[in-house]
């Protein structure tokens, strides 16, 4: 298995985005900012990068990023919240295809969720990032990001995870 793997993820708030991956086991590192792709992705929108462990959890990463966002349906703000996952390298995009066929099947969903690849990323500014980490009392928080992690938390028992990191 490929080591240190890394995908960009974008659907909804970064912030929303940034706390579901902190929370994953075998998820190293989460960066929040804006990506863009080739066109017509070429517009930034709010997404992360995430670095996990190997491939071996690519369909446990991609199962809660289509849990985790409206991955099914268009909506006004999709310019801002592009539901795609980017990927860097190639040899990837067949697996990240092949995974995501395999949970339409097994969800019983039609995902709109685009697989293209990373162009650029401009990370957000250091006062928002880690957002939930620094402000879990927020509004914000309790009413966006909590109920998402609870949707984390009762997949990761499907995965075989005790918990969600904290």
């Amino acid at each position: 298995m490929k080591s240190g793997v890394k995908l960009g993820l974008g659907g909804g708030c970064h912030w929303c985005t940034e706390a579901v991956f902190q929370a994953v086991d075998g998820v190293h590192k989460v960066e929040q900012g804006y990506i863009s792709s080739r066109e017509p992705y070429d517009t930034k929108s709010e997404a992360v990068i995430i670095h996990f462990s190997d491939l071996s959890i690519l369909e446990k990463i991609i199962d809660i990023h289509l849990q985790t966002h409206s991955s099914t349906k268009e909506h006004s703000r999709r310019h801002d919240y592009r539901s795609a996952i980017y990927y860097f390298d190639e040899e990837i995009k067949d697996r990240i295809e092949g995974v995501v066929i395999s949970l339409s099947r097994k969800r019983n969903e039609k995902y709109i969720t685009h697989i293209i690849p990373f162009l650029s990323f401009e990370a957000s500014r250091e006062s928002i990032q880690n957002y939930y980490k620094t402000r879990s009392d927020a509004p914000f928080c309790k009413r966006y990001i909590e109920p998402k992690l609870e949707v984390v938390k009762e997949m990761l028992k499907d995965y075989g995870d005790a918990q969600i990191n904290k």
